[in-house]
């Protein structure tokens, strides 16, 4: 079979548009990396200077001198403990992701398995709550976690935000799709939901928990208007009402806003760096499609 000089030339076309399409793909992704990576820079470089550099006329690319010592004086501030209120908001993004991995799963997975004649009206009602605005319930949420003695506590933080509709749901979209054979031969070991669901279900599915997990821990962590309101006094602080504290009418200390925005996002980075691999396999399991 002979090529004619037609089929070279088209298959050369073919080729070189190929290298400039991933040239031109590789450049996209270049600049849309280096616009994502902008903050960041601004951040750090804030951090490392001093409020005149900042607030200077002249454009400064790096501090003239590294100030190190707004590391010391961040966690040495007699009015903002910021070490206890990077305590805090660990706690309260660790309790809440796991509150809410426990109660979301269950009750996606009782939707999606569990026989029952009102399941579909239960998942209603559960997706009417994502219709809720949160200004509509935060006042009568704020009376009744007052009401109980919860203000300025753990509880109070964290327990009205263990259950989320859209969590819930998406566990459920999950367990639809999740094969019904292992449960099966879960139960002809004589296992109930229960024990199909602790022992069979969920480690086979840690990769979607591990989704579910870094989403939830990042809202946990940069919650605010919540926080604000429950924790009233400074020992409840968590680490975003605390970085408020750094702006009022009368100052703004722009060199401690950005170095105690610089050190609360690295528990972020990290936990983003760790489970990132898990993010887009794990939506995408849910079978929700775009």
């Amino acid at each position: 079979m002979t090529t004619t000089a037609p089929d070279v030339r088209e298959r050369k076309s073919r080729r070189r548009g190929g290298v400039l399409g991933n040239t031109g793909l590789y450049i996209a992704t270049s600049v849309a990396a280096l616009l994502f990576l902008i903050p960041f820079y601004l951040i750090v470089r804030n951090a490392l200077m001093t409020d005149q550099e900042i607030t200077g006329e002249n454009w400064k690319w790096f501090p003239t001198s590294i100030q190190w010592s707004n590391v010391r004086e961040l966690f040495d501030d007699p009015t903002v403990d910021f070490a206890r209120s990077l305590w805090n908001s660990a706690v309260v993004a660790v309790l809440s992701t796991t509150g809410i991995l426990l109660v979301c799963s269950l009750a996606g997975y009782g939707l999606a398995r569990i026989p029952y004649k009102h399941a579909n009206k239960v998942f209603y009602v559960v997706l009417a709550t994502l219709m809720v605005p949160t200004a509509v319930t935060f006042v009568p949420s704020f009376v009744l976690v007052s009401s109980l003695g919860w203000v300025d506590s753990y509880r109070g933080l964290i327990v009205p935000g263990l259950f989320s509709g859209f969590t819930c749901f998406l566990f459920r979209q999950y367990f639809l799709g999740f094969p019904k054979e292992l449960e099966e031969a879960a139960r002809v070991d004589g296992l109930g939901y229960w024990g199909a669901y602790w022992r069979v279900v969920v480690p086979n599915s840690l990769n979607f928990f591990a989704a579910m997990a870094t989403i939830t821990f990042i809202n946990g962590w940069n919650s605010f208007l919540w926080p604000l309101v429950i924790g009233q006094d400074p020992s409840s602080w968590t680490v975003q009402v605390a970085l408020s504290s750094y702006m009022t009418n009368q100052t703004v200390n722009y060199h401690l806003i950005f170095m105690a925005t610089a050190v609360s996002i690295l528990p972020l980075v990290f936990v983003f760096l760790f489970l990132q691999r898990w993010l887009v396999q794990g939506i995408a399991q849910t079978g929700i499609k775009g």
